[in-house]
């Protein structure tokens, strides 16, 4: 144990040292609290003590506590801004436009948490009697000789303020930004900052920098973040290295809501699988329940979980119920709720799966009514909830249940679908076939591509919807600024920055789209995209134009959403012109979950049987609930029904045009600059929605026109 360093001075017959220790740990974790104790027992103050006596371990705020995304008060404002997170970290290279940097970006969960629980740390401090407080998160672990190096930066603040008040905050444990943190050095073994500094993982905080802290709320964006932007009206001091590092082999619950806007404006390059890997454990989960008492949103629920989930329908597929029957492992799904067909077997399903688990839907007020009763006949000794989607502790009490963690984002509330009819799926168009299957995302909302019978399952349409209206482009006349937009972003599979400047109308053959050469710090190429402004929920989307026959390069017509990332492609390569890519990424939930896993989606191949680039063709994309079809010149090429392999995506999306150059070889071939420009000339777009599916944000003043749009096929 650490005893030789006293990190304390003595001022006016006064030892001034830490008089009182603050751990913030999470009542969830409490094996990062054991770790952290062990760490504060090696340590000893100027009196003999260990620090552990000091310590007051304090309850952190959980995310997961939060029923709903957690308002502006006088403590947290959630919104920040990328210009916000520039002042702290510059990125040197990249060009975003002032609409990108006053765009507003919502702090996630997670980050509001941490900034709640500081805040609470300094009001305590500020109404307590301790001069100088230690406030650590608990992943930190101490440096061999953190007594030594602290009591070295202590006297030397000391000796270089004289008579003055002190610090208010001393940093002990941070992260540099990546080109470093502009300062002045205090001494040889400390500095002082004026912005730069991540982590606020370890500090020592003075009574009066907290009250100046208090005074100064509320915190805009992540408290390490935020805390940067006050500096200038701190006194703050750092040790020259960090002295109390985070744990490397502590896996971090936060989620960064800066992400995004880092990947448009190209600061952000790599992209790897984002892929779900926690699979539920508790298999498999059969729900039952009376009309309208929620089994839809139960159904989302347990897919946000990740649960293959199939609900709503009166019939399953015929080799899928078998396969039930049987109490085979090679079933498609490992849930399934509402599926009217199953209802008269429960009997049979107990004894097939005697670990399986039932829910039975009620609200509170029913949950002992003759109905409910009714369907819970037949359960016996099996494991079975009465379950109320409508409780505000719905999360907690479902994953207690099921023994899972559950998602830092609001609980589902869906309107009940209902057991709705199936019929037998069609095979695809001949169309479809001739290559090999490209590889899927893995992830529990994609079904194997190696399961030969699976067709997915088709839902028996409604009857006919009166025809919505047209929203039509017509590239020979120009931008329509109030329906679409020319993008100034990236994303990081994009070798390209784009720019308005590379989409021309011509006024003749329609707009040129193209891909230059060009140095633009992030990126060595320019080239085009456009977006609309609306947001489109089902119907008709079509586009004719001429694609690019350069190899790397990706001429792309398709919808697009993030939070949770849906998306609808079609895609043409450079490097095979006569082959259409379409593809679907799905992830569950609602506005604003953040599911956006995936980065393969779920594609295939089609032959067109003509060159692409060589002439106009009209490509569309018809997008209901129940199925997805795309054709070609008035020709269904490709058809997707439910789980075929993913859900429909149900979120309102934007349509984009673009043609960009691709980092993948796989995807389009390696890119050839000599053969720049790279010119797509783009005829018409056109959308027709069902109203009341067509949305219009009507303020775009608020809202950027998306996040990163991410297409194609990675390796």
């Amino acid at each position: 144990m650490q005893t030789s360093n006293a990190f304390g001075i003595r001022r006016d017959a006064k030892v001034q040292t830490i008089e009182k220790i603050y751990v913030i740990n999470l009542d969830r974790e409490p094996d990062r609290w054991s770790r952290v104790k062990q760490e504060l027992k090696r340590i000893r103050d100027p009196f003999g003590n260990d620090l552990l006596r000091l310590t007051e371990r304090y309850a952190a705020v959980d995310a997961r506590a939060f029923v709903q995304e957690p308002p502006k008060d006088a403590d947290v404002d959630p919104y920040y801004t990328l210009a916000d997170q520039l002042f702290v970290e510059p990125q040197p290279q990249t060009l975003p436009t002032r609409f990108e940097l006053d765009a507003p970006i919502r702090m996630s969960r997670a980050e509001v948490a941490v900034a709640r629980s500081h805040i609470e740390v300094w009001r305590r401090i500020a109404q307590g009697a301790q001069e100088h407080v230690l406030v650590l998160e608990d992943d930190v672990w101490f440096h061999p000789r953190f007594a030594h190096h602290l009591d070295q930066v202590w006297k030397d603040v000391a000796t270089a303020e004289g008579n003055h008040e002190g610090f208010d905050l001393l940093y002990i444990s941070y992260a540099e930004a990546t080109h470093g943190a502009p300062k002045a050095f205090v001494s040889t073994h400390a500095f002082k900052p004026v912005r730069g500094l991540w982590h606020l993982s370890g500090y020592i905080i003075s009574r009066r920098g907290a009250e100046k802290l208090l005074r100064l709320l509320p915190c805009r964006g992540p408290v390490d973040l935020w805390i940067n932007q006050q500096f200038s009206v701190l006194n703050v001091i750092a040790t020259k290295r960090s002295i109390a590092p985070q744990r490397r082999d502590a896996f971090s619950a936060n989620s960064y809501s800066i992400l995004p806007a880092l990947s448009t404006i190209g600061a952000i390059n790599s992209e790897g699988a984002a892929l779900f890997h926690a699979r539920p454990s508790q298999r498999p989960v059969f729900a039952f329940g009376v009309a309208n008492s929620g089994l839809t949103s139960l159904a989302m629920a347990l897919s946000m979980l990740g649960y293959r989930c199939c609900s709503d329908l009166e019939d399953l597929p015929f080799e899928e119920l078998k396969l039930l029957r049987e109490g085979s492992v090679d079933r498609v799904f490992d849930a399934y709720v509402n599926v009217g067909c199953l209802e008269p077997i429960i009997g049979e399903i107990r004894c097939s799966y005697p670990q399986a688990k039932f829910i039975v839907t009620a609200s509170s007020s029913h949950a002992a009514s003759q109905a409910v009763r009714s369907i819970s006949t037949g359960f016996e000794v099996a494991d079975v909830i009465v379950f109320d989607p409508e409780n505000v502790n719905a999360w907690r009490i479902l994953c207690e249940y099921l023994r899972c963690a559950p998602p830092a984002c609001s609980f589902p509330k869906l309107d009940d679908l209902g057991q709705r009819h199936t019929v037998e799926a069609c095979p695809q168009p001949v169309s479809a076939k001739g290559r090999p299957m490209p590889e899927r995302d893995r992830s529990p909302w994609v079904v194997e591509s190696g399961r030969s019978r699976w067709l997915g399952i088709r839902v028996e349409p409604p009857a006919p919807e009166s025809d919505g209206h047209w929203i039509e482009v017509d590239c020979s006349a120009g931008l329509d600024p109030l329906r679409w937009t020319a993008r100034t972003d990236t994303f990081t599979s994009n070798l390209a920055l784009f720019r308005p400047l590379n989409v021309e109308f011509d006024g003749v053959g329609g707009a040129m789209i193209q891909i230059r050469r060009e140095m633009l710090g992030v990126r060595q190429y320019s080239a085009g995209a456009l977006t609309s402004h609306a947001d489109h929920l089902f119907g008709r989307f079509e586009s004719t134009f001429r694609a690019s026959s350069v190899p790397g390069v990706v001429t792309g017509f398709f919808l697009h959403r993030n939070s949770p990332h849906q998306e609808i492609d079609i895609e043409i390569a450079g490097n095979m012109p006569d082959r259409l890519i379409v593809n679907v990424f799905y992830n569950p939930g609602g506005e604003g979950a953040p599911f956006d896993y995936g980065y393969r989606g779920a594609p295939s191949h089609i032959e067109l049987g003509f060159d692409a680039s060589k002439g106009l063709h009209r490509y569309a994309i018809e997008w209901t609930p129940w199925e997805i079809r795309w054709w070609v010149d008035d020709r269904l090429v490709h058809r997707r029904v439910l789980w075929d392999p993913t859900p429909i995506p149900h979120l309102p999306m934007k349509l984009h045009f673009n043609t960009w150059p691709s980092r993948s070889t796989q995807l389009a071939g390696r890119l050839n600059p000599r053969r720049l420009p790279s010119i797509v000339q783009v005829q018409s777009i056109r959308a027709m929605a069902h109203a009341p599916s067509l949305l219009w944000q009507e303020d775009r003043l608020l809202t950027a026109p998306d996040r990163p749009v991410v297409t194609g096929v990675a390796p």
